[in-house]
């Protein structure tokens, strides 16, 4: 079963791209430079931030549904990023690598199944809850975090 995992439109946050510390901070964003290249997993992009580049750690909803389930939680992005990851059958580096909670939801955007795996075994556990007919849409998290990652659909 084929899938896809796109990363978050770069529009709403290019507006914040240069902005000085005094506005970021009336936003409650954070600008940080990753001080190496494998801590920091950009979410426009699905890529690790490599070492210098500067990110704004935000809160992000990335469950808005008015439901139970509604959620935010802390991402990055990397300044500067305009093209969102999107890829069919591919599982982008930062997720490979990392443990994985793996969230199904239905079209009432409730939780019908979840996973913990590690990334390696991320397409299986796709094809698992993609298998099951309620199952409409996921969400990645990064286990140790609890932050969004990304989102997954079916191709």
């Amino acid at each position: 079963m084929s899938f896809r995992i796109t990363g978050l439109d770069p529009a709403p946050f290019v507006p914040l791209y240069g902005l000085d510390e005094a506005s970021l901070q009336a936003r409650r964003i954070v600008r940080m430079r990753a001080s190496d290249d494998t801590g920091f997993p950009e979410r426009i992009e699905l890529r690790n931030a490599r070492r210098g580049e500067c990110l704004l750690l935000l809160n992000y909803m990335h469950q808005p549904a008015d439901t139970p389930f509604r959620s935010s939680h802390a991402i990055f992005v990397r300044e500067g990023a305009t093209v969102a990851y999107d890829a069919i059958d591919e599982v982008p580096e930062p997720l490979r690598v990392r443990t994985i909670s793996l969230r199904g939801f239905d079209r009432n955007h409730h939780i019908a199944d979840a996973r913990v795996v590690h990334g390696e075994q991320l397409t299986h556990a796709i094809e698992q809850l993609f298998a099951m007919e309620q199952v409409s849409y996921l969400h990645a998290h990064y286990a140790g975090y609890g932050c969004y990652a990304a989102r997954v659909d079916r191709a």
